[in-house]
């Protein structure tokens, strides 16, 4: 291995990695890959486009709170 790849295996982020760290090992061994024939892939299969709307989709956490914002707003220019 060259130097410098060493020295970019050697970071976290824009910090350098300490030699004790605890996950050292794991973190150079980069992600895994999977080739959609193994266990993992098997048991994890990838989400459907359909369900993606369902997961990143923004919500009301205070219903009708917008709505009540709205009227307000209405009846104040309306005075």
């Amino acid at each position: 291995m060259l130097m410098e790849e060493k020295a970019n295996t050697d970071r976290l982020g824009y910090m350098k990695m300490p030699e004790n760290f605890k996950y050292r090992s794991v973190l150079l061994k980069g992600r895994p890959k999977h080739n959609g024939l193994d266990d993992f892939s098997a048991k994890h299969p990838p989400m459907p486009v359909s369900k993606w709307a369902k997961i990143f989709s923004p919500f009301d956490a205070l219903r009708g709170f917008g709505d009540e914002i709205r009227q307000k707003e209405k009846s104040s220019e309306d005075d």
